[in-house]
């Protein structure tokens, strides 16, 4: 303890060059748990977007792309599947559900799905968690549409409110499916998901924005049809973008996939949801990795920048040593002395990082979450984290050995000798 006194009034005697190395570690500190806790949340997010989903299908194209449009949200399907082998599909004995999916279109930047109420009823995320409508009900009518959090959180829409939808996935459409105006009746709690930024509306709406397009052209000037014309139409779904199955047991997936895969009608392909999750994290594991060692490297500036102000002020400290030396203070005491300095930064950094990591995380939680649909939790250190800072005090251990080595080698006479 005497020890340890010592070593903070050393710290304090040259406090100025201690709380730039305190604050340098305490950076360190928090860059390194900061990535790990946003890894972590980054990768749990990743795995829950999508629960309880057996299979998703779509035209016969790969698994991450399929994965991407259906699921995330992110470009588009090579082909579209007809509606009659979807319903020739759903009639397997082993199917408990089936969600059709319709994109292609969006409202100012946020993609839209057409799909049935059975969505609301069986998508899970998460840990099977249902979606839950923090205001309004499901859509009933043809033109009703149902908002995703962040959509409504950044245009500020209410319920009754009318929005018209725009044909292609741009931020920029050329054409806007003016006459069909679509009303919300409905905005979802968050989830954390593509689920926020999706605006849902049903297959029929899809149908009737569309029933005067031709081979995929817009109606010529003046011959759009409107929208309540367009509800006296048969409004059935010609094609769909994909579709999610749930199966009555899981121990049916791989069957249920091979007859879908050999689909005999058109090239379909069907993935397991966890299966393709695992592929598509694993491609982007490079920049994981990249970003753990930069955390790593920025941690090793830190101490070094330690060790290198330590043994700066070395030889400024050789009467101070000579004068430990003289009052009866072993070699071994002033090694020590050093050590103490070391682990005192080290420890005081460490915390003082804690304390800026929580500090941070619980101003930035809401932007996170509402700009990267990201939650992240706040709470204790988990044991890989207790684990890194282990690693942490022990590096700066070995980093803080060289100045109290050359420390312990001072002698008596070296520190009182005068040098010119």
């Amino acid at each position: 303890m005497p020890l340890l006194k010592l070593a903070f009034k050393s710290l304090w005697n040259r406090r100025f060059t201690a709380l730039l190395t305190l604050f340098s570690i305490a950076l360190s500190v928090t860059l390194l748990l900061g990535v790990e806790r946003l890894r972590t949340e980054a990768r749990s997010s990743f795995a829950n977007t999508i629960s309880g989903t057996d299979l998703i299908v779509g035209a016969r194209s790969g698994p991450i792309p399929l994965l991407l449009y259906s699921v995330f949200r992110i470009g588009d399907a090579t082909n579209n599947i007809s509606w009659q082998s979807y319903q020739d599909i759903i009639k397997n004995r082993h199917v408990a559900w089936s969600i059709p999916l319709s994109l292609g279109d969006s409202h100012k930047g946020f993609r839209v799905l057409g799909t049935t109420p059975a969505y609301f009823q069986h998508y899970r995320y998460g840990h099977k968690q249902s979606l839950v409508f923090r205001q309004g009900v499901p859509f009933a009518g043809v033109y009703d549409a149902v908002l995703g959090a962040e959509v409504e959180a950044k245009l500020h829409y209410r319920l009754g409110q009318k929005i018209i939808l725009a044909h292609g996935a741009g931020e920029v459409s050329l054409f806007k499916h003016s006459n069909k105006p679509f009303t919300v009746v409905g905005i979802l709690a968050r989830t954390g998901t593509p689920v926020d930024r999706t605006v849902h509306v049903s297959l029929k709406g899809i149908e009737a924005i569309h029933i005067d397009w031709h081979g995929g052209n817009r109606p010529l000037p003046g011959m759009s049809m409107s929208a309540s014309a367009a509800l006296k139409q048969d409004l059935t779904p010609k094609t769909i973008t994909a579709f999610l199955l749930g199966l009555k047991s899981r121990i049916s997936a791989f069957s249920v996939q091979r007859y879908i895969n050999n689909y005999s009608q058109e090239p379909l392909l069907a993935i397991l949801p966890g299966v393709a999750l695992q592929q598509l994290w694993d491609m982007m594991g490079i920049a994981e990795k990249a970003l753990m060692a930069i955390s790593l490297l920025v941690v090793l500036v830190g101490l070094t920048g330690m060790a290198t102000v330590i043994l700066t002020s070395l030889n400024e400290r050789r009467r101070e040593m000579a004068i430990l030396r003289s009052v009866g203070a072993r070699p071994l005491q002033v090694f020590l002395l050093i050590m103490g300095e070391a682990v005192s930064l080290t420890v005081l950094g460490t915390i003082l990082g804690l304390v800026l990591l929580y500090a941070l995380l619980w101003l930035g939680q809401p932007f996170i979450a509402t700009q990267f649909g990201l939650f992240i939790n706040i709470d204790w250190p988990s044991n890989y984290e207790y684990a890194l800072l282990g690693i942490l005090f022990v590096a700066s251990l070995l980093v803080s050995f060289i100045p109290a080595y050359r420390a312990y080698r001072y002698s008596l006479s070296d520190g009182m000798t005068i040098r010119i």
